[in-house]
């Protein structure tokens, strides 16, 4: 299906599901200022065009460390031998894939990729670096930093 332009009320919409995506139809549809039939109308529309990929619950990683382990977050810079698309796309493809990868990004210019990683102590990473750092996925060079302290997280984006 193609995808239609966003309105203001889209917009509002969006805004108010990034923020609270437990809000039920009729507490929506009173702060976007809608009817509950047209929000619910809209809401439909914006999933279906893709405006809204998916609904999560965001787990605290503080909580989950203190009842699981210690537990590490880590920021890791990855720069492949060569960035021919194949050898991105193998790299690309075997990091999304492993659960310990949050987060993977394509960035230039520096490093070929940035990945967050959750895992949870050094030992689960060196498990991670040994099936991802490798000379078999064309990696040339890893610079990992660890997290100390969280001062931000925000998963809504500015709309």
């Amino acid at each position: 299906m193609e995808s239609t332009t966003l309105d203001a009320s889209d917009l509002r919409l969006l805004d108010l599901l990034q923020r609270d995506a437990t809000l039920s139809n009729q507490a929506l549809a009173e702060a976007a200022h809608l009817s509950p039939a047209t929000c619910h109308r809209r809401v439909k529309r914006l999933r279906e065009e893709g405006w809204i990929e998916r609904q999560v619950a965001i787990v605290s990683a503080d909580k989950l460390r203190r009842a699981r382990a210690p537990g590490l977050q880590a920021l890791v810079e990855v720069s492949l031998d060569i960035q021919t698309d194949e050898a991105m796309t193998l790299f690309e493809t075997s990091a999304v894939a492993d659960a310990a990868v949050q987060q993977c990004w394509r960035v230039s210019p520096g490093p070929d990729f940035m990945l967050v990683l959750a895992v949870v102590d050094m030992d689960d990473y060196q498990r991670v670096a040994a099936r991802l750092f490798t000379a078999t996925l064309g990696v040339r060079n890893v610079r990992t930093f660890f997290a100390v302290k969280r001062a931000k997280f925000e998963t809504a984006l500015p709309l």
